[in-house]
């Protein structure tokens, strides 16, 4: 399924409708890499790399492990903190790595929420409950917890590379245990440096947390004979992947205490190390429930199944927006995660996984790390084909913590294949081959990629907060112009409308319709059923509806031959204006200042409460989406004479 688009063949679901170009890029790169190799093969007939200096190299690294693992992890830390910089600007980019850093600053002021007052619109987000006044994330606290410590150094981005740097470490420490001293230098090695690593450990992606402690337990479950705090170790860290990403974390945890469980079986005097790792779990699941016994009212309730409902869970069901989610779908999903870590994973001219297979295949190494990693990345699978959410940025995500396993298999495979070619023209020509791969892959698809990232996401990587620092402000109230669309959205929670319905509602509406709908229901103070009730009968246009042509917001829906009125134009000329989004405020540092979201006429119930405070207005200077952000004075009186209007 890897390289085959199963995807594809799957009747009414998801396509890869990019995958004829992929194949003719394997296969153009596969004939230039193998032909060159064979034409260098030639040339240098009679040459032989100098292996021996290079084992005694590797033997080296394995006499002084510490040492080494020390420079692995610094060069690695630098790499993926330059990284971070140079494609991300050192910010978070997508919503959860935003809504991850708003909660860690929640975390960093000593508190699990934050109060929002009787109108939490003005700074709704969508990964983030408004749970009777308290305003908190909709993710495990464990990241956020870790990120917390960024907020203190004011430095947020440094968190991911340390983590990654750590995770090169034990990834040295489990190679050197499993393989012998040349294949663990260069997985490790190639750990390091695989682009999927490099550019997830540059993010604030709470993925790199979690394989972080996957990879020590997996050390821990190395050094069980070294005593019982090694066992502890395991249930930690699995324990702290579990306040990460959880099902990761049962997907690892599993193989992890069946491993422990047979060395008891085995000798039954190891008994300890199996209360020892229990013991550890225990601590870090208690943490986790105490979280949510405080935060949504039920320890075994997690705040994204309280923000979304239980479709948001495993299984084969309805989710929260989007199609049933059935076996098939799963299997579409898993064909593209696949599909997608061919080229991500290693951005090689070929088939990223084509090495992996061989070394899974015909490799020497089954021994217990690498049947544990095995036994985690099929449950890891299996969970991930249950979930009904496509998890697809800076690569295949959800599939993160097989990277390890990956590179393992992928140099045993490289030692398997160069054993199994008989010496001379041959062996060289697979050499060379893979050389040029590995600079294909360094010189022309990673930079490739750099590029790519580092010209996305160009309106979340503005500092919304900059124009005040510049102009000195301090203290005051400043409204952030959201699009039409996305003022909308939070108007619509205010109202008691779940997220799932606001989704469905916000897509299937003509904006227009919606605003006058919202707004009679606000007027008259309609919540809950009532508003829904009312709401309700407004999609009955929606299969006539077409993507909105007059606002540079695409995600506005337009009914064709549906007038607008005063206030929907009034709208309207404000998206052209220029708009920017809310979402990066609450993972900045307010520098005295208070954001809330600019909701017009709605504002008058916000600005009572603020009286006294200097007002102004940040929006983007037009609708391009590198344009500069703006932070105008605004008077009130022109505010209610603008109201007025509506």
């Amino acid at each position: 399924m890897g390289t085959l688009p199963v995807v594809n063949w799957i009747p009414g679901g998801r396509q890869a409708p990019w995958y004829d170009t992929v194949i003719t890029g394997w296969l153009s790169g596969s004939l230039i890499v193998l032909g060159g190799g064979i034409v260098l093969a030639m040339l240098t007939r009679g040459w032989s790399p100098p292996t021996h200096g290079l084992s005694r190299i590797a033997r080296s690294s394995a006499s002084r492990p510490s040492r080494t693992g020390w420079l692995l992890a610094g060069a690695a830390f630098a790499l993926y903190a330059l990284m971070a910089h140079a494609a991300f600007d050192g910010v978070p980019l997508h919503l959860d790595e935003l809504a991850q850093v708003a909660q860690a600053r929640v975390f960093a002021s000593g508190r699990l929420w934050m109060e929002t007052g009787p109108y939490p619109e003005f700074r709704s987000a969508l990964h983030f409950l408004d749970d009777h006044g308290r305003w908190y994330s909709q993710f495990p606290p464990g990241w956020p917890a870790l990120l917390a410590v960024g907020v203190w150094l004011h430095a947020t981005w440094l968190i991911a590379p340390a983590l990654g740097a750590v995770s090169v470490a034990a990834f040295w420490g489990i190679a050197r245990r499993a393989c012998d001293a040349p294949v663990a230098l260069a997985a490790a090695l190639l750990f390091a440096v695989t682009p999927f690593i490099v550019f997830m450990s540059a993010s604030h992606m709470n993925h790199v947390g979690a394989l972080c402690f996957s990879l020590l337990a997996a050390l821990m479950l190395c050094r069980l004979d070294d005593g019982l705090r090694f066992a502890a170790g395991v249930g930690l860290a699995i324990g702290a992947m579990a306040t990460i990403r959880p099902l990761d974390a049962a997907a690892f945890g599993l193989p992890a205490a069946l491993w422990i469980a047979w060395r008891v079986v085995t000798r039954p005097v190891r008994w300890r190390e199996l209360v020892a790792s229990g013991m550890g779990v225990a601590v870090m699941l208690g943490v986790l429930l105490w979280y949510n016994a405080r935060t949504t009212g039920t320890a075994t309730l997690f705040a994204y199944d309280a923000l979304w409902g239980p479709g948001h869970g495993l299984g084969f069901h309805t989710p929260p927006w989007g199609e049933p989610h059935t076996p098939a779908r799963g299997l579409e999903l898993l064909s593209l995660y696949f599909l997608r870590l061919q080229t991500y994973l290693f951005e090689s001219p070929f088939p990223s996984l084509l090495l992996a297979a061989a070394g899974l295949a015909f490799g020497a190494h089954a021994g217990p790390v690498v049947r544990y990693w095995l036994a985690s990345g099929a449950l890891l699978v299996a969970g991930y084909w249950a979930y009904w959410h496509d998890g697809f940025y800076l690569g295949p995500r959800f599939l993160y913590l097989l990277v390890p396993g990956l590179v393992l298999a992928t140099v045993d495979g490289v030692r398997t294949l160069s054993a199994k070619l008989s010496p001379g023209l041959w062996r060289n020509s697979g050499m060379w081959t893979l050389g040029l791969a590995a600079g294909m892959a360094i010189v022309v698809n990673a930079p490739a990629r750099f590029a790519q990232y580092r010209a996305g996401l160009s309106l979340m990587r503005q500092d919304p907060t900059r124009p005040a620092r510049e102009l000195g402000v301090r203290g005051a109230l400043i409204l952030v112009r959201e699009s039409w669309g996305a003022q909308l959205v939070p108007r619509l929670w205010a109202l008691g409308v779940s997220r799932p319905l606001t989704e469905a509602l916000y897509g299937r509406t003509d904006a227009c319709v919606l605003e006058a709908g919202v707004r009679d229901l606000e007027l008259r103070g309609i919540r809950g059923p009532a508003a829904v009730a009312a709401l309700l009968p407004l999609m009955k246009d929606s299969l006539r509806l077409e993507r909105s042509q007059w606002s540079p917001d695409a995600s506005e829906r337009v009914l064709p031959g549906h007038g607008y009125d005063a206030t929907c134009r009034r709208r309207i000329l404000e998206d052209r204006a220029g708009f920017t989004v809310f979402l990066p405020v609450l993972a900045r540092d307010d520098g005295g200042n208070t954001y809330v979201r600019d909701l017009h006429a709605r504002d008058s119930v916000l600005l009572s409460r603020h009286a006294g405070r200097t007002l102004f207005l940040l929006r983007s200077d037009g609708p391009a989406a590198d344009a500069a952000l703006v932070l105008e004075p605004v008077r009130l009186d022109s505010l209610r004479a603008e109201w007025a209007l509506k």
